[in-house]
């Protein structure tokens, strides 16, 4: 029988069991925690300042184990997880790190069968992640201004899942000029102007929807909530940060770790209300000189021309 833990090919979930395959790639690390991504190569060598590392010496042997190399130092051999592939894998624009792509997932709610649009690809690891989310079933429709980040973009997709997957559709081009899908569930932005999209986003997505803007400055994070805010049929943007921070555990020296990942970038969400229906509201008084005379960003048109000290901020709670 054949082992039910391991996934068909046509499931496209970038996972394997069994033994390891030329074609695969591998991390190896060793016992000081460095990591290098290897893809297997029959008759190739992974030099290392400790000695090589015979590809034929892994492949069709299991996963999971420990190599020597000719200088007799040992390597714990791995598939990676997609989080591993995500952050060793060639680049063009950056990529998004998975503590963000987790929250992402998460906070936006993609789930199976769920018709995401996503812009830009960058180098793809976001892309991995909502395909493997909204499965086989679902739609990923992703574009990207540059043609070369988008060509790093398809070969980092398919080399992670093994083929073009059915669920997605890479075009290469404007958002704000290509977009005319209908009854978008998710709309994800990594770009450098997200509120320049809010006015198309809000047309092609399902009232409920989630709007997600993934950008790495206070600025732009003020311009895209205050941008939502502004057009008026999305809830409260709600704005936030992830920080990681490992811990050093042996015995009883328990404390936190010399390093953590610190500022990343900044999430924004919002819900997609019914169209001409706006959220209810909650008043309070922003902070003095919040909508003062040096502000120049986008108003509500209710607030336009209106002194700060009588403009209201409206809320809808915490959910996204």
């Amino acid at each position: 029988m054949a082992d039910l833990r391991d996934f068909p090919d046509q499931a496209f979930s970038g996972v394997h069991h069994g033994p390891l395959q030329e074609g695969e790639w591998i991390t190896l690390q060793d016992s000081k925690g460095r990591r290098h991504s290897v893809k297997l190569e029959r008759g190739k060598t992974f030099h290392t300042t400790k000695g090589g590392i015979e590809h034929d010496d892994l492949i069709d042997g299991p996963d999971a184990v420990t190599i020597r190399s000719k200088g007799n130092v040992e390597y714990l051999a791995l598939r990676p997880l997609m989080a591993d592939y995500s952050v060793s894998m060639p680049r063009g624009a950056a990529v998004i790190y998975p503590k963000d792509t987790a929250q992402i997932v998460t906070m936006a709610d993609i789930f199976p069968g769920a018709k995401v649009v996503e812009a830009g690809a960058g180098s793809g690891a976001l892309t991995t992640a909502l395909l493997r989310a909204v499965g086989i079933h679902g739609q990923v429709i992703s574009f990207e201004r540059r043609e070369d980040f988008a060509e790093v973009a398809r070969k980092n997709v398919t080399g992670f899942f093994g083929a073009e997957h059915p669920a997605w559709r890479l075009e290469v081009g404007d958002l704000v000029e290509k977009l005319n899908e209908q009854d978008v569930d998710r709309v994800v932005l990594d770009m450098l102007a997200p509120w320049e999209c809010v006015d198309v986003v809000a047309e092609a997505l399902s009232p409920g929807g989630v709007f997600c803007a993934y950008v790495a400055t206070t600025t732009q994070l003020s311009r895209v909530v205050e941008t939502l805010r502004a057009h008026g049929e999305f809830t409260e943007p709600r704005a936030w940060e992830s920080l990681v921070r490992d811990w050093h555990v042996e015995g009883l020296a328990v404390r936190p770790g010399h390093r953590m990942q610190g500022h990343t970038a900044f999430l924004v969400t919002a819900r997609r209300m019914a169209h001409g229906v706006q959220a209810p509201r909650k008043k309070r008084r922003p902070a003095p000189g919040a909508y003062g005379d040096d502000y120049a960003g986008p108003r509500r048109p209710e607030a336009a021309g209106v002194p700060s000290s009588e403009v209201s901020v409206e809320t809808s709670g915490d959910m996204p």
